[in-house]
C-alpha cells in the first residue's frame, strides 16, 4: 500500500506556451483533476452525492514550482491527505516527472476543500461524509485522525 493517490498524466502541446514550457495554470487544474479521479476510484457514491446536494468547494490552493515541464512529459501527480476536520479536507500535491525509472520532481502543491449542502444561497457547511473519509483513511499519513 502506498501513501498516495497516483494520477498519471501525459503532458499535451496544448497546455504549453510559445517558450514551450506548461502554463502554470495547468498545475492547478491537475489537482482538480486528481483529486476526481481518486472520488472515481476510491468514494464513487461521493460523485453520486455531488449531483444532488453536496458541494466541495475549494477555499484556497497553490502551487510552488521546482523545474519546468514541457510537451509529452509523463507526470505523476500524487495527492496525500494532510489534514482531516469535521468539514475541511486539506491534501498535498507531489509532481514527479518521471523518465522510465528516473523520477524528478517538479512541483508541490496544497488544496483545502470543504463540504457543503445546499441550494442557492441555503449552502451550509457539513461534516466530511463518511464514505469520504474511509477511502482518505489510507492516504493519511500517522498524525492525522480520520
Amino acid at each position: 500500500m502506498t501513501d498516495h493517490y497516483e494520477m498519471r498524466h501525459i503532458v499535451s502541446l496544448e497546455e504549453t506556451n510559445l517558450v514551450g514550457n506548461v502554463y502554470y495554470a495547468h498545475y492547478l487544474r491537475w489537482q482538480g483533476r486528481c483529486r476526481e479521479m481518486f472520488l472515481r476510484d476510491h468514494a464513487p457514491s461521493v460523485l453520486d452525492d455531488l449531483r444532488g446536494d453536496l458541494k466541495l468547494f475549494t477555499l484556497r490552493v497553490d502551487c510552488d514550482f521546482l523545474a519546468e515541464t514541457t510537451a509529452f512529459d509523463v507526470l505523476s501527480v500524487r495527492m496525500r491527505l494532510e489534514e482531516l476536520t469535521q468539514t475541511q479536507i486539506g491534501f498535498s500535491f507531489d509532481y514527479v516527472r518521471v523518465n522510465g525509472a528516473v523520477e524528478t520532481p517538479v512541483a508541490r502543491g496544497n488544496q483545502r476543500v470543504v463540504c457543503m449542502r445546499g441550494h442557492g444561497d441555503a449552502v451550509v457547511p457539513v461534516r466530511v461524509p463518511e464514505v469520504l473519509r474511509a477511502a482518505l483513511a489510507p492516504f493519511a499519513p500517522a498524525r492525522v485522525v480520520v
